[in-house]
């Protein structure tokens, strides 16, 4: 168990789609949009948790065609939401001030949508939880054990996350920082959205 936390405390600390979507989200609605594009990352991985344990990811594994479709899909909605960053950079529009139910459901969205597109999630639980799944023992609990460590980790971490970029908030949306902000996390949503359509499993 020590083991397996240590190897997942590496994962959810990199950089990545996850952090770049809190913070682009951070800046653009404060600290509840980055606990929401947080908790919604988190929810995502949930999902995927449950497929795991129920086999179904490893059925997406095992399938190129779906594969490669949702890899396709999450790949294009990163592109997405990397190019509406740096449209917003180049503008240089201020930080939206998200309101109402239908704005206030986004950042959650972004967040569960950018983890179920996401066919590298599913590989994380097909192929990182069995290594420690002990073969003497049921493997469903042990697996939704591992995987509730997995989830609380991400959990604490992005939570964690989200509320550093919200107190410093009022430094990063200062326009120049923001829009250079802006900038570089689009580019990395972009970039990261092209390397995920060319890559292999």
């Amino acid at each position: 168990m020590l083991a397996f936390a240590a190897v997942v405390a590496v994962i959810v600390v990199l950089p990545g789609p996850d952090m770049a979507l809190v913070l682009q989200n951070g800046l653009a609605g404060g600290r509840r949009s980055a606990v929401e594009t947080a908790l919604g990352i988190n929810a995502g991985l949930l999902v995927w948790a449950v497929a795991a344990a129920l086999g179904i990811a490893a059925l997406l594994h095992a399938s190129a065609p779906a594969f490669t479709a949702l890899k396709l899909a999450g790949a294009a909605y990163l592109v997405w939401l990397g190019l509406r960053a740096l449209a917003d950079a180049w503008r240089g529009s201020p930080p939206v001030a998200y309101a109402g139910k239908r704005r206030r459901a986004r950042p959650f969205r972004q967040g569960l949508l950018s983890n179920l597109l996401n066919p590298k999630v599913a590989l994380v639980f097909t192929t990182l939880i069995p290594q420690f799944v002990d073969a003497g023992r049921p493997a469903l609990a042990q697996t939704l054990v591992l995987a509730a460590v997995f989830l609380c980790l991400g959990l604490v971490w992005l939570l964690s996350y989200a509320l550093v970029v919200a107190s410093v908030g009022e430094v990063l949306r200062r326009p120049r920082v923001r829009r250079a902000l802006s900038a570089v996390t689009g580019a990395v949503l972009t970039a990261l959205g092209v390397r995920l359509a060319f890559e292999r499993r």
